[in-house]
């Protein structure tokens, strides 16, 4: 077969399997598409037929309306052209998977967004051993350490019980990071309501519907000031500093994200409380997954490319950088 992955093409919008005549998680509109999870950077309306998990396709369905739907299920295969394409776990969001593509003895793993730690939304992270692993490193430098996630929701309900006359505003990604952050504080005893956003409403929605409790949520639109005091407000980043966020009992802004680790990202939303939780793996999560994958070669699509593909080569494993566009969510 020549060439290591000779049957895999990256092009700037996507990543294109040959024998299979078909893009994984493809910007533009093609006839097949292998879609990871739910994230409009990596699933688009518009294709022909869509290959994605059903709990993914459902929210492809809730954003983008009917598509032509091929579910695969977590460890079921399917052939699609001359190739055995399987979903495996990705523990990114509810429904994220790896495509794992088998073809003439090869295998790619393509690993979408992933992190390594627990999750109560979402199955965790499986690792499968490949040829070539294609992953992201959004936070693909040494100095993204992520801290325990309970610990800093723990910060979060200490400060809410301290200053009772405010509300907390979290901003927190529409899909799989509003849910987390509701879901850990509810595993910490904070049984409550929670507020939430009109634009978050369809996606907590569908979450329950699919099996993950998230407790009473209330829409904090039009509620009266002072029952929102003392009570969790939890909305889209854009939206924290907003005239719709004016109308809160002197809100308490958090964030919740990885680039919460870096000061200057907080100051520039004017986040009082960083909230520093990331859906993506931090350095030593992409370090030791490459290790425990054990691939012959480590392809590198969005983030800090240069600093891991650097990593790699100096653990004797060949690298490339892949150069996607669209692949950064800066709400991480």
């Amino acid at each position: 077969m020549g060439r290591l992955g000779s049957w895999i093409e990256p092009f700037p919008e996507g990543i294109y399997v040959k024998p299979a005549d078909a893009w994984v998680d493809p910007m533009q509109p093609k006839a097949k598409a292998l879609v990871t999870h739910g994230h409009a950077d990596h699933a688009r309306g518009g294709h022909e037929a869509v290959w994605a998990t059903p709990e993914t396709l459902a929210i492809m369905g809730v954003r983008y309306g009917e598509q032509n739907e091929q579910p695969v299920a977590y460890g079921e295969t399917v052939r699609v052209g001359e190739v055995d394409v399987s979903f495996v776990p990705a523990g990114h969001v509810l429904g994220s998977a790896q495509i794992v593509l088998d073809y003439q003895g090869e295998r790619v793993v393509v690993s979408g967004d992933y992190k390594r730690r627990p999750d109560p939304t979402c199955e965790p992270f499986v690792v499968t051993p490949c040829d070539i692993f294609i992953t992201e490193a959004t936070f693909g430098l040494p100095v993204f350490r992520h801290p325990d996630t309970g610990a800093e929701i723990d910060r979060l309900l200490a400060r809410l019980n301290a200053e009772p006359e405010r509300c907390v505003l979290v901003g927190a990604y529409a899909l799989g990071k509003a849910q987390r952050v509701i879901k850990e504080m509810r595993l910490r005893g904070h049984d409550a309501p929670i507020y939430i956003h009109g634009a978050q409403e369809r996606l907590c929605n569908l979450y329950q519907e699919l099996g993950v409790d998230l407790g009473e949520l209330r829409l904090a639109t039009g509620v009266p000031k002072d029952e929102l005091r003392g009570k969790v407000v939890v909305c889209p980043p854009g939206a924290l500093n907003d005239r719709w966020s004016r109308r809160l009992p002197d809100p308490l802004t958090a964030m919740a994200s990885g680039w919460m680790r870096i000061r200057q990202r907080a100051r520039q939303r004017n986040v009082e409380f960083p909230l520093i939780m990331s859906d993506h793996a931090d350095w030593d999560e992409l370090t030791t997954t490459i290790k425990e994958v054990a691939p012959k070669e480590v392809w590198i699509t969005h983030g800090r490319e240069d600093a891991l593909q650097h990593w790699c080569m100096t653990n004797q494993i060949k690298a490339r950088a892949l150069h996607l566009v669209g692949r950064e969510d800066e709400d991480d």
